[in-house]
């Protein structure tokens, strides 16, 4: 297991177009508004992903085209002091490391 870069990329788009607005299907707006994540406050949760789930350490899945694909598994404490178990995903290439999505973690082990 490794620490990845706090500098991770975590596209605004990927919170506010994606992980913050009810989707018909693999909504995940629900589960992080459980623990106050709001469009409104987007911000909080990519610094958030970097202070409480980056500081984690990273468990190496697999390598394919795009680079090295790693799993965090973390708790997120929200703005109103929930806390949400999550597995987060992460791309490593050689010159940088992205989020790519996360899920509620349902205590399996991936």
């Amino acid at each position: 297991m490794i620490l990845l870069s706090q500098e991770a990329i975590i596209a605004e788009e990927k919170l506010t177009q994606y992980l913050l607005v009810s989707l018909p299907k693999d909504d995940k707006s629900k589960f992080l508004a459980q623990a106050g994540y709001t469009l409104e406050n987007w911000q909080q949760l990519e610094k958030d992903l970097r202070t409480q789930v980056l500081t984690q350490p990273a468990k190496f899945i697999e390598k394919n085209r795009y680079g090295e694909k790693y799993l965090i598994r973390a708790s997120l404490r929200g703005v109103n002091g929930v806390e949400l178990n999550i597995l987060s995903i992460w791309m490593v290439t050689d010159s940088t490391t992205r989020f790519v999505t996360l899920v509620p973690s349902k205590g399996v082990d991936a």
